[in-house]
């Protein structure tokens, strides 16, 4: 008897030791909490995906793509700057398989002819670019002479900047002699599975699922079929293709240890607790021994974001068709247990 209660009592110990360890789970608010926030913020529709154990967990839609017709489950959202992750993952992939350097000067492969007769235009890598200490301004027609231009010299200040992923972009082009769209193809959306997922306008763009951008009252914008890939911006995507995407990058699919560790590592200081890593905002010291990897979108009538948390295997995706950021940031808070942490640092 004394030794049956012994056992009892250590498998008892053993599942709550385990249950200690387990992180919480990405615990998304009830969806009538949620309709009441895209009412209140105006936002026509919503796409959240959970991830936890590595794997997606759960994809939701909710809202009107136009006014009868419901928001699909596979809804296309054009996610702005969540694209850089892409950029980010495609380039650590090439440098995984010892074709790319994060070190080597670019002006090798490429040299943008507004900062040609800027020596420092040699200094720039990728590494500088990815970490957001290019120098450049996040879009050349911001910068008072409306050219690309050196405002610093590369890897000696942060500046987030759009233009150095799209210099990045070129670099690529001319080293491996492939489109842009078609790298993305090979490395990254085949390989994940992201057939939902262009850099533009292409054929295979389902219109019937995209979701329209609308401003903060609510109101749509005219859509606008883009024509040109961006390693940067304009990213189409779904809650599933962009969640697989997640569950790839905490699974480091065809990237080095060596180069997951650079791309998680702080490089740019930002503020205490935040800094940029590789293509990535990093927030690290948070609750229970985590860090977050943190990407957002905001353009005319976008507001997306992921959050991944590596050592938990735990992550967030939000999209919306609307500039309302509010409603991301609820998400975040209500969603993870680091989340008002998270948000506290901005």
């Amino acid at each position: 008897m004394r030794l049956f209660f012994l056992i009892n009592v250590s498998c008892l110990l053993l599942y709550v030791n385990a249950q200690a360890q387990s992180p919480p789970s990405v615990q998304i608010p009830p969806t009538d909490s949620i309709k009441t926030w895209m009412k209140q913020f105006n936002v026509s529709a919503l796409g959240i995906g959970t991830i936890e154990q590595g794997k997606l967990k759960r994809v939701m839609v909710l809202g009107e793509l136009k006014a009868g017709v419901a928001a699909p489950y596979n809804t296309i959202f054009d996610v702005a700057s969540l694209t850089k992750s892409v950029t980010t993952q495609l380039t650590l992939r090439l440098v995984s398989e010892g074709k790319w350097s994060l070190d080597e000067p670019l002006y090798k492969y490429w040299v943008d002819p507004d900062v040609k007769n800027d020596p420092r235009h040699k200094q720039l890598t990728t590494r500088h670019i990815l970490s957001h200490q290019s120098g450049f301004v996040n879009w050349r027609w911001m910068h008072k002479t409306k050219k690309l231009t050196f405002d610093f010299a590369p890897g000696t200040k942060v500046g987030y900047s759009g233009e150095g992923f799209h210099y990045l972009m070129r670099a690529l082009e001319k080293k491996f002699k492939k489109s842009f769209q078609t790298l993305c193809d090979q490395y990254i959306f085949q390989p994940y599975k992201m057939a939902d997922s262009h850099l533009t306008w292409r054929k295979g763009v389902d219109e019937n699922r995209f979701a329209i951008g609308h401003n903060q009252a609510g109101k749509p914008y005219k859509l606008e079929k883009n024509q040109k890939a961006s390693a940067a911006d304009d990213l189409l995507t779904t809650i599933e293709d962009f969640g697989r995407f997640g569950v790839n990058v905490l699974a480091q699919k065809g990237v080095s240890q060596d180069a997951f560790r650079e791309m998680v590592r702080p490089q740019g200081k930002v503020k205490p607790g935040v800094a940029f890593g590789l293509g990535w905002i990093v927030f690290d010291n948070l609750p229970n021994g985590e860090y977050a990897l943190f990407n957002a979108g905001g353009d005319k009538g976008v507001a997306a974001v992921i959050v991944l948390l590596p050592k938990s295997k735990r992550g967030l995706i939000i999209m919306a068709n609307s500039e309302q950021r509010a409603i991301v940031m609820k998400m975040i808070v209500k969603s993870l247990d680091v989340g008002r942490t998270i948000m506290s640092r901005f």
